[in-house]
């Protein structure tokens, strides 16, 4: 191999999850030469499947009677979408993850993500805050491995004035989103587990876990 060439991310494997009643098979991508993820991109995944989870979502999240939905770009989008249409809500909020012309004085988060290089940042556009402040809200993603991104989502809804009241998820991934989160951890409410894997003596396999 020379200096030029890289590794392919793309093991060949797939994992199967049922995401509450809809089976997909997620591709096993290794992000170190010893560690992969199954990786979820719901915007390929279909409107059926956007639909579907949107509508499981709600079911579990309307008990706590929510105002506002917050996702954060760009998987949360779709999510955010879905979960609003689902509920009856008309209005949503889209945190950013690039600057654009109206967020010069955004509220400002940082944040990092296991599929992410480097740190990134969560913008919410000042305009929104009247959506968020003292209104009961939760907030969406798509996944949540290590939990640093959703942490981020949470405490900028928060410094916008936000009563976060739970959290909407399709996946958790293994566990360790849960000591980053904390408390908060208590809020989330999702669809289906994944694991995390590891190269094993029969090729990729799931990383035991514990609580």
């Amino acid at each position: 191999m020379t200096i030029t060439e890289s590794i392919s991310p793309h093991t060949g494997k797939k994992w199967r999850v049922d995401v509450s009643g809809f089976d997909v098979e997620l591709p096993i991508v290794a992000i170190k030469p010893d560690f992969a993820i199954s990786l979820m991109m719901v915007i390929d995944l279909g409107i059926k499947f956007g639909e579907h989870v949107g509508k499981k979502l709600a079911e579990r999240l309307a008990p706590l009677q929510p105002e506002v939905i917050v996702g954060a770009a760009t998987l949360g989008i779709p999510v955010a979408m879905e979960v609003s249409r689902a509920l009856g809500l008309d209005q949503y909020v889209i945190l950013q993850k690039s600057p654009k012309i109206h967020l010069g004085d955004a509220l400002v988060q940082p944040i990092s993500s296991i599929t992410s290089k480097g740190e990134q940042k969560l913008l919410l556009d000042r305009q929104s805050i009247p959506l968020l402040e003292g209104r009961r809200t939760i907030v969406v993603d798509d996944v949540v491995a290590s939990g640093s991104s959703l942490k981020g989502s949470i405490q900028l809804a928060r410094a916008a004035g936000a009563n976060v009241v739970g959290v909407g998820l399709i996946l958790t991934e293994a566990n360790e989103w849960k000591s980053v989160l904390g408390a908060d951890a208590d809020l989330v409410h999702s669809l289906a587990h994944i694991p995390q894997f590891k190269q094993g003596t029969m090729g990729w396999e799931p990383i035991p876990e514990t609580l």
